[in-house]
């Protein structure tokens, strides 16, 4: 996930505090009670988790084992009911695979980027792995054209392919910003469900005041998907690095913020993957110190509450 720029403010939105989990609730609480809160919830289970995959010293392209998916996987099942997986090679193929055993459904994504031949094996992987019964939503990128690697027609086309490849009854989507689908309509369109990255820390947002405007983000997310099922498939805060505007990187506001995005999501009946499961250093290079900070548990599987 990439900054987004000053494309949509959360200054020109209008601001209350009234909603379930705003930050009026927590506001007046200190580290140790917001602390034992998340773990609560946490305990308690959430919706869903985005798998981070990779170790210190790891990087996409590096080839992953059976066993270290095995590893962090014992430690999220217990906490989540869906796993969310990115690509489906290069050791990705193992995450659905061990999250059925551990009973967990699945969101599964095919990885595309500009890299042609790669995108044939992704999605060979996710449509052999759809048969297998490993698949229970299927994603067919991620960002890519937020990131203008694959045009939009060949991404359509894409999502045909797979939509046509699978069973029936699995659902296919594409993951990307939530204005995307906004911006295109046939997108929203040619998914079976709209799968939408929402970031109020990427668009400079204070704390205080993301809760509203994640609301406005599912509000125009739900107004493209014209009635579709629409899932949060990204949203999280960094714990540490680098701030973004009035949106503040540390300790407490990423507390506050799991909490309100639970509860909130909790009460409207929202289905939120949270981003991210552990923290990954090899993501400082895309965004600076700031990306290896969004895990509930640290780079060397600690929970961080």
């Amino acid at each position: 996930m990439s900054c987004r720029g000053e494309k949509y403010l959360w200054n020109k939105i209008e601001i209350s505090q009234t909603d379930e989990g705003s930050n009026n609730v927590i506001d007046t609480i200190n580290i140790d009670e917001l602390k034992n809160r998340c773990l609560e919830i946490l305990n308690n289970g959430i919706h869903g988790l985005c798998f981070s995959l990779y170790e210190d010293n790891q990087k996409p392209g590096d080839i992953i084992s059976v066993e270290q998916v095995e590893r962090r996987m014992n430690i999220l099942k217990p906490h989540t009911q869906w796993i969310r997986s990115f690509s489906c090679i290069e050791g990705n193929e193992h995450i659905p695979k061990v999250a059925k055993k551990a009973g967990l459904n699945t969101l599964v994504g095919a990885w595309l980027s500009d890299n042609l031949d790669n995108n044939e094996k992704e999605i060979e992987s996710l449509v052999n792995m759809a048969h297998e019964g490993l698949v229970d939503i299927a994603a067919v990128g991620n960002e890519v054209l937020y990131r203008n690697e694959l045009s939009k027609s060949q991404l359509l086309q894409y999502l045909k392919r797979v939509k046509e490849a699978i069973p029936a009854d699995i659902p296919v989507g594409y993951v990307d910003a939530y204005y995307e689908f906004t911006d295109h309509p046939d997108l929203a369109e040619a998914c079976d469900v709209i799968l939408s990255n929402c970031y109020p820390f990427w668009e400079g947002c204070p704390l205080e005041y993301s809760l509203e405007h994640i609301k406005s983000m599912v509000r125009q997310t739900e107004m493209a998907a014209n009635g579709k099922k629409m899932i949060i498939t990204e949203t999280g805060w960094p714990s540490l690095g680098d701030s973004l505007k009035g949106a503040v990187a540390n300790y407490e506001n990423f507390l506050k913020y799991f909490i309100n995005i639970q509860l909130w999501s909790v009460s409207h009946n929202i289905e939120v993957f949270y981003f991210s499961s552990f923290d990954e250093s090899w993501k400082v290079n895309a965004e600076g110190e700031v990306g290896a900070y969004w895990g509930l548990w640290d780079k060397n599987e600690k929970l961080k509450f």
